[in-house]
């Protein structure tokens, strides 16, 4: 133990729940030209969870995807809040209330406190939902934004 150790942050997931995590996202992507991403962080500052992830969205240049297919879950554990932000091309194909379904599902798997597999089936249905409407092109995709967590503050 180190002098120092008691300021150690504490993971959000273990290791074995972020490598599931990831290769959910991995494996959505490998059937269509949409991209997900995952941010997750301890506390919102002050504002809607939806509007916080729109934030973070169009800070991380999200919507510069070819397609505009761009889809983030949010996550801000602490403060138990969470939304998806389907960037236009994908908002447009399948509306809000998908979005919403797709939350109240994954609010479902965290009342029984099952946080990674929540996130873990949110990812794999929204997955299907992009190869659905933007299906994979060996010709023109790739990947065009990392499959790892984003971990905030």
């Amino acid at each position: 133990m180190g002098l120092f150790s008691f300021f150690k942050k504490k993971a959000f997931f273990s290791e074995q729940d972020q490598a599931r995590i990831v290769a959910a996202i991995s494996s959505a992507e490998k059937s269509t030209s949409g991209e997900i991403r995952l941010y997750v962080e301890s506390k919102n500052p002050y504002m809607d969870p939806l509007q916080r992830a729109a934030e973070i969205f169009f800070q991380s240049k999200m919507e510069n995807t070819v397609d505009r297919n761009g889809v983030l879950l949010y996550i801000a554990l602490k403060d138990r809040e969470l939304a998806l932000f389907g960037d236009e091309g994908i908002h447009q194909k399948v509306g809000t209330q998908y979005w919403q379904n797709a939350v109240q599902n994954m609010i479902g798997q965290f009342s029984k406190k099952e946080i990674a597999t929540g996130i873990e089936q949110c990812i794999l249905q929204v997955g299907q939902t992009l190869k659905d409407t933007f299906p994979y092109d060996a010709s023109t995709d790739k990947n065009e934004l990392s499959d790892e967590i984003i971990f905030g503050k």
